[in-house]
């Protein structure tokens, strides 16, 4: 009988990480919302400094494409991350039921 509170402190604790883990991957999602505008906005304002400081147009646009590449830079890196995350949660899982069913089948 003691197992039962066990059992159920285990699943409240699971559900709990499960929705702390919902909110961090909902952040790491608003994060790369702002990441990309954020990069191009700090670039085209180094390129406007830049530009006016010493007299070159140019270096706006430069300042902006900087912006543009470092924050797609970024995304890239971030979403390569994810994959890679998903794919081991999923080769962790298949592992797991695979365990289960070897288990049942002994």
């Amino acid at each position: 009988m003691p197992d039962k509170p066990r059992i159920s402190q285990q699943k409240k604790a699971s559900s709990l990480a499960s929705g702390v883990k919902t909110y961090a991957d909902a952040e790491r999602l608003l994060q790369l919302a702002f990441v990309l505008p954020s990069a191009v906005v700090i670039g085209w304002l180094g390129g406007s400094w830049a530009a006016e400081r010493w007299h070159q147009r140019w270096m706006m646009l430069a300042g902006v494409l900087f912006g543009c590449v470092s924050g797609l830079y970024y995304v890239v890196q971030q979403a390569i991350a994810a994959e890679r995350a998903a794919t081991r949660a999923e080769q962790a899982a298949r592992r797991k039921d695979e365990g289960k069913e070897s288990s049942h089948t002994e």
